[in-house]
């Protein structure tokens, strides 16, 4: 039997770079853009020196947050090379490359390779829900030929599908896996991927809910990819460094402060307005444009409005919006 040709041509399946193992807090961006499928690079530009002026330890694209699943491809590349150009090797850079076409997910991670991308994260593949014996072959068929580590993203809520922890503790094996984002927002689920995690020294997991997390680093969790820390990441930064001195009171201030900026997220009434919250938060800011990916639109009045009044109450609100 011959062996299996490679589905992406040219690309090395040995990892570009050792792994060095990540902690603390990397905010997973948004997308900026001024249509459908133009980039807002202004915006894209102010955004990532917002969050690296924060103190932030990477950041991560093409996420949730990020909209991913409603770019084309072509953006999806344009980004994933002017964020990695932006960011020059200042903190690493992490690219979402979760698909439903394997050979889609192989081809972002080519690029993320090629642009000088330290790691790609991919969550289990939408639309047709895997079994678990099914998400096992597909993610191993993906590290076969990925040249960056893996990071798994649990985000059930989405996917309709999580990594169970029988299938976590399978996964283990694999050198190219390297960690697990949870979204789910289970802290059980979180506890026991954490305790998993203990058998390899070079995993780390990060806890997605930003409202979970001061219980997550308690927990023994390694970070946070929060979306607010594109909003405040100094105050994400502060709440990282506090729990590693010891510091519970000045931990709980910033989990309190933390909370109240999570009011961004209860203005909208559907699944994307944490995505809206985020944008208009950032336009109001004059950070970015709000400018949403089809199907979505951005918020309008009176939603703008709340978002403009939360932030002004926890003094986060200068300037004037963002228009590109």
């Amino acid at each position: 039997m011959q062996p299996a040709k490679p589905l992406v041509k040219n690309r090395c399946c040995k990892m570009n770079a050792p792994w060095i193992p990540a902690e603390g807090i990397i905010p997973p961006l948004v997308t900026p853009l001024k249509g459908p499928n133009e980039l807002d690079v202004a915006g894209l530009e102010r955004l990532v020196e917002h969050v690296l002026g924060g103190g932030v330890h990477g950041v991560f694209i093409l996420g949730t947050c990020g909209e991913a699943p409603c770019l084309g491809y072509r953006l999806r590349k344009e980004l994933i090379q002017r964020t990695c150009a932006l960011v020059r090797g200042r903190v690493p850079v992490w690219v979402g490359i979760t698909d439903t076409a394997l050979v889609e997910a192989l081809e972002l991670a080519g690029v993320a390779a090629d642009a000088g991308a330290q790691a790609v994260v991919a969550a289990p593949p939408y639309y047709f829900p895997a079994g678990q014996p099914e998400l096992i072959h597909f993610v191993r068929m993906l590290v076969a030929q990925l040249p960056l580590p893996l990071i798994l993203y649990n985000m059930p809520q989405m996917t309709k599908v999580r990594f169970e922890l029988s299938t976590l503790e399978a996964l283990l094996q694999f050198e190219k896996i390297v960690g697990l984002k949870d979204s789910s927002g289970d802290m059980e689920y979180f506890r026991q991927a954490v305790a998993l995690a203990r058998f390899r020294s070079d995993w780390r997991v990060w806890i997605g809910p930003e409202d979970r997390l001061a219980e997550a680093l308690r927990s023994g969790g390694h970070g946070g990819i929060s979306g607010g820390a594109q909003i405040a990441p100094r105050w994400f930064v502060s709440l990282f460094e506090a729990h590693r001195a010891g510091d519970g009171v000045s931990l709980a201030a910033w989990d309190t402060r933390i909370r109240q900026l999570g009011g961004i997220y209860t203005v909208g009434r559907h699944a994307s307005a944490v995505v809206k919250g985020l944008k208009c938060a950032l336009c109001w800011m004059g950070i970015c444009s709000d400018t949403m990916a089809p199907p979505f639109e951005p918020f309008r009045e009176p939603e703008r409005g709340r978002i403009r009044q939360v932030l002004e109450e926890i003094g986060l609100l200068s300037g004037e919006p963002a228009t590109s």
